[in-house]
Formats: structure tokens, C-alpha cells, sequence
């Protein structure tokens, strides 16, 4: 399977490329009757974005959402439905109009966790969706304090068994948890999660005080840490190196299969005709693929990661899985 791919999503890019409009494929309705071909789009098209304006899902939503624009030929209305954790705005998406009006940012595994998880008691299921691509994959990455001794995945991994390590997440059954869970199935290794229900900023201020020793978090959302000489990476959950963190060895270096970050992508409510779906996919591919785009992810600390419909849907099905296998430690700990 793909994970990242550092600013070359051009060949993925031209294997989605199965004609532009085209109207030959469809997506069975719930009547079993196969969709007529479309015209669409034809007038605007509302993205909902399940959290608040301003972080780093919203910001990636924009961005494309305008290049998307021109691709299209139509207006991209970006609505935030923030709350509960994503749910809020999943639930408005999987219950839109199978139309083709309405499509939105999805990430995972937050939204697979919320399905899979009954407690969370969620109004939609991991089918509630139609896969249209996917954008970017933010790796998870290790820090540590400037000064530790830690240099290395496989360092963690030999003072880990030396004694006790904590390390941050941001909640229970949230990327960090279960990144750490999988890591430690992996590895053999026993760090023990400290959670900050409150996010990034509270578990962060906890590392930055020498309160828990290993700072986990999306490459993305660490940067300013590392930059600031707050942090140092030494490993990213992923089988490429980051871009953003190049001296970073990865997990499948250190010969520990781990993949997880924050992947960001883009549905519509199942339902909605495939070759709705696919026009999106293509388009969305156009844009990952045109270098002044991929410039502007770059400043903003995100690393393209284009799938197109076919090859999103198998990778949110193979998430669902692996997160599956996990949900009942996140259970014991909730």
C-alpha cells in the first residue's frame, strides 16, 4: 500500500485519470438502480470541513477547495461543522442529498473510530461514505527533548525496555493513542500514554515542562516545536521519510511496521453516482498534481498523498481493519 508520496503525485495522478466527465461507470443506488449520467457540476458545491476554521484540516480544505474552483468551473462553499470530536459535522455529511452537492473532508482514523466505536454513539458507520481521494497523509512523528540520548527509533525502542516512558496523546482513542498502541504491539515496547483531552497545546506545554518524555503529534502540527528548538524527531510512523523532518528515520527502517498519521481525504454520502465520485477524484488529482499547489501545501506543512477513488476506498477499508484490531484496548483505557 501507498502512504506518502513527497510531492510526486503526478504518475498517481495520471492513473486516475480515466477520462474527465466520463459517464460510463455508476454507482448503485439503494433501489439497486444504476445512476444516469450527469452533467454535473452545475451550480455550486457546499465542502463540509468537521472542525473549526483555522487548524490544519481546515486550512488543507481551503486551499483545495479554491483550486478546486477553477478546476470545476463552479463555486466550493467550505462549511465548518465543528464538534464532538468530528462527529457533528460526519452526521451532516453522511445524511446530505446523494446529489453530488455536497461532499467533504473526512480524517483518519478519527472518523473510523467514531464509527467503530458504539459508545461514541455515531448516526453513520464506515459505509455511511463513497470514497473520492485522498489529499494528504501528516505522518506521526517521535520527539524528544533536545538533550536526551534518545537519536533514534531504535534508541526508544532500547530505553523503553531500560525503564519507564511516558508519551502524550491528545485523548483516548485519538491518532496518538492508537498510534502508540500499534507502536507498542510492534516494537514489544511498553510506553505508557499520558492523555490531554483538552489537544495539542495542553500535551505539548506538559513535554515542554519534562512532565512525560516523548512528544507525539502529526509532522505537521510539531513543526513550530522543532523549529523552535522545543523538540527534536527522531522517527515518523510512516515507510518514507517526512519532507518537513528528513533526518528522521522511519518506523520501517527500525523494522517495526507501523503506518499512521493524520490522513486527510474527501467523500460524499454513500449513494452519490460513481461517476460523480470519480469526476471529483480526477479533479482533485489535477490539482495535487499542478507544482503551485503542491508549493502551497508545502508552506502550510503538508505532504500531498493523492489517491484516487479506487485506491482511497481500499486504504479506508484496510484503516478500518487495523483500527478495528486496537478499538478494544482503546476500550479498556476509556
Amino acid at each position: 500500500m501507498r502512504f506518502t508520496r513527497p510531492l510526486a503525485v503526478a504518475a498517481a495522478a495520471a492513473l486516475a485519470m480515466t477520462a474527465v466527465g466520463c459517464a460510463s461507470l455508476s454507482r448503485p443506488t439503494d433501489s439497486g438502480e444504476a445512476s444516469e449520467s450527469t452533467d454535473w457540476p452545475t451550480g455550486p458545491i457546499t465542502m463540509i470541513v468537521a472542525f473549526d476554521a483555522g487548524g490544519g484540516s481546515d486550512i488543507g480544505a481551503r486551499l483545495l477547495a479554491t483550486a478546486l474552483e477553477d478546476e470545476l468551473g463552479v463555486p466550493i462553499v467550505v462549511e465548518n461543522r465543528p464538534g464532538a470530536g468530528g462527529q457533528v459535522g460526519y452526521t451532516a455529511l453522511a445524511n446530505a442529498a446523494p446529489d453530488g452537492s455536497t461532499f467533504g473532508l473526512t480524517t483518519i482514523p478519527g472518523l473510523i473510530v467514531s464509527a467503530l466505536d458504539e459508545s461514541r454513539g455515531a448516526e453513520y458507520d464506515v459505509d455511511s461514505f463513497a470514497q473520492s481521494a485522498l489529499q494528504v497523509i501528516d505522518p506521526m512523528a517521535i520527539a524528544v527533548t533536545p538533550d536526551s540520548d534518545i537519536q533514534s527509533i531504535e534508541d526508544l525502542v532500547a530505553a523503553s525496555e531500560a525503564g519507564e516512558l511516558t508519551a502524550t496523546t491528545t485523548g483516548i482513542g485519538t491518532a496518538e493513542h492508537i498510534a502508540l498502541l500499534q507502536f507498542n504491539e510492534a516494537a514489544g515496547t511498553d510506553i505508557r500514554p499520558v492523555h490531554f483531552a483538552d489537544g495539542a497545546a495542553p500535551a505539548t506545554t506538559a513535554f515542554l515542562g519534562g512532565n512525560v518524555d516523548i512528544l507525539l503529534s502529526n509532522v505537521g502540527d510539531i513543526m513550530p516545536t522543532l523549529e523552535n528548538g522545543g523538540a527534536r524527531a527522531v522517527g515518523v510512523l510512516a515507510e518514507e521519510r517526512s519532507i518537513f523532518v528528513p533526518d528522521a528515520g522511519t518506523s520501517y527502517e527500525a523494522g517495526i511496521e507501523v503506518m499512521i498519521g493524520s490522513s486527510r481525504g474527501y467523500v460524499f454520502p454513500d449513494g452519490t453516482p460513481q461517476d460523480v465520485v470519480d469526476r471529483m477524484s480526477d479533479a482533485i488529482g489535477a490539482v495535487l498534481e499542478d507544482e503551485a499547489f503542491q508549493e502551497q501545501m508545502a508552506n502550510a506543512g503538508l505532504q500531498p498523498a493523492y489517491m484516487d477513488a479506487a485506491e482511497y476506498e481500499a486504504y479506508w477499508h484496510e484503516q478500518a481493519d487495523s483500527i478495528g484490531s486496537v478499538l478494544e484496548l482503546i476500550r479498556e483505557e476509556g
